[in-house]
């Protein structure tokens, strides 16, 4: 990864999390974080990954209105960057936050086990 990859994804996703924040009032957008963003080599398109706080329906509620808002982030975006080509954007779920929990939680259920 390059280092004008690397300053791309992290000014996209600081710049994302702020149009979220100021600029997206939808009731359905729930407690949403940007996880991580990946930005092909081409800087054409990003892959913006979120962790979402609720159940499968709050989850699923807020990923729609952050894929169908992408074309709005995107140019919101580009009138703060001044890059030749701005990513389009794609959202998807990072899982790795549940992961960590659920293994956190199986750890927990073993660590009884142990000290006895």
């Amino acid at each position: 990864m390059t280092t004008r990859q690397e300053r791309v994804e992290e000014f996209l996703r600081a710049e994302i999390c702020e149009i979220m924040r100021r600029e997206i009032k939808d009731p359905r957008l729930g407690f949403v974080t940007i996880t991580e963003v990946q930005v092909t080599k081409d800087l054409r398109h990003a892959n913006v990954f979120i962790s979402v706080m609720g159940d499968d329906q709050q989850k699923q509620a807020s990923l729609s209105v952050l894929q169908r808002a992408a074309g709005f982030i995107r140019g919101e975006f580009g009138r703060h960057a001044h890059l030749k080509t701005i990513p389009e954007l794609s959202f998807k779920f990072d899982t790795a936050v549940e992961r960590g929990a659920r293994i956190f939680e199986l750890l927990q259920q073993v660590k009884p086990h142990d000290e006895e």
